[in-house]
């Protein structure tokens, strides 16, 4: 999920901490039964959950399998970059295939996530995109076999 600087910050009481925990747990949990949990009424959980929607702290999506959607090769990619990052960052952000752009300290000034239909897809998308970026001076693919665990109930702080 982006993050927008210039977004105004959304205050999270122990309410709205509770209702991110239940749609983590089932994000099609009902609004009527989130109610129940934390003592609010359907409308006003509905309310809440928009606004922490709007505010970019959650989003609701449904989690895929790629493997079971025709994609068959996932990677993380580490970039080397050369001068500003973030102007890297957004355009590799703006690529189809990618879906996790991050900023790092360490050996990578970016780790991107990416999903591809087959190494020959994957190999034009590094070549023929992430590398023709301006600044860009290397690339690391780290090659995914096996997806061990991938969750995102770690709930609230």
């Amino acid at each position: 999920m982006a993050r927008n600087p210039g977004r105004s910050a959304v205050q999270l009481d122990d309410v709205s901490k509770a209702i991110i925990e239940q749609l983590q747990q089932d994000g099609r949990r009902s609004y009527a039964a989130i109610g129940k949990v934390v003592g609010l009424s359907e409308a006003a959980v509905r309310q809440r959950v928009q606004r922490l929607i709007e505010g970019g702290v959650m989003q609701v999506v449904a989690v895929t399998d790629p493997l079971e959607l025709g994609f068959a090769r996932q990677a993380m990619v580490g970039v080397r970059v050369s001068g500003p990052l973030e102007p890297v960052a957004d355009a590799i952000a703006e690529l189809e295939e990618v879906d996790y752009v991050v900023v790092t300290a360490g050996s990578y000034d970016l780790l991107v996530e990416v999903v591809c239909e087959s190494d020959e897809h994957l190999l034009e998308l590094i070549s023929g995109h992430i590398r023709t970026i301006p600044t860009v001076v290397s690339t690391e693919t780290f090659m995914y076999l096996r997806l061990r665990k991938q969750t995102y109930s770690w709930g609230v702080r």
